[in-house]
């Protein structure tokens, strides 16, 4: 099997880099029996993208057969790609390659969920009450926070299913507990947001153009 780990320079000895969608290289492993049998460096199509870095490289991902991969840390679009191309996600930090490799081997990486937003998200797609005839909700979830996907549409009378958005990661800087992190790791988790709310505004007049016609 493939395994994928987003590296710096690349190899069994670089660190495991912090952030996956804008990592430098990819360090692709190859095991089989429990031994790694090959390993290739190659470099991050996305990792200069000028915008969604983390989408261009969860796609990349998903063609190049790997089965799982280890970051340091996952943007809400890229971990949602990931997850629904049945892509194993795992986080680390202060390992190498090897180290790691060697640990997902023995079974002792902590999976990491997509849908796990970190603090302050609570399940559910929350149900909203139908207004007028077409039935059309708003429910926000419940918990003590968002819910992992917003409903935005509720359950609407015609049958029509909600969209399926990734939950949202939020930052330090809104009180919410997380790991310190790094500027630059910052920086890449606020531009994932970015544009991520920028779809799903896209996605919402897109709806309205519809429901106008």
């Amino acid at each position: 099997m493939k395994i994928l780990v987003a590296t710096t320079t690349g190899g069994l000895d670089d660190q495991v880099a912090p952030t996956f969608g804008r990592t430098p290289t990819f360090t692709l492993v190859e095991v089989e029996d429990g031994k790694i049998t090959n390993v290739e460096a190659v470099p991050n199509p996305a990792a200069g993208a000028a915008g969604g870095a983390g989408v261009q490289a969860a796609q990349w991902t998903a063609n190049s057969g790997a089965k799982a991969v280890i970051a340091g840390r996952f943007g809400p679009n890229a971990s949602g790609i990931l997850s629904q191309a049945g892509i194993e996600l795992f986080t680390v930090s202060g390992m190498t390659v090897r180290e790691a490799v060697e640990r997902y081997i023995r079974g002792e990486l902590p999976s990491f969920s997509a849908g796990s937003a970190g603090p302050g998200f609570g399940p559910g797609m929350g149900s909203g009450r139908g207004m007028g005839h077409s039935g059309m909700g708003m429910g926000m979830g419940r918990g003590p926070g968002m819910g992992r996907r917003r409903g935005m549409w509720g359950q609407a009378g015609t049958g029509m299913m909600p969209p399926s958005w990734p939950p949202v990661r939020l930052s330090p800087a809104f009180g919410f507990g997380m790991t310190s992190m790094t500027r630059e790791q910052e920086l890449e988790m606020l531009k994932d947001q970015e544009e991520m709310l920028e779809e799903q505004l896209r996605q919402i007049r897109r709806r309205l153009e519809e429901l106008r016609r």
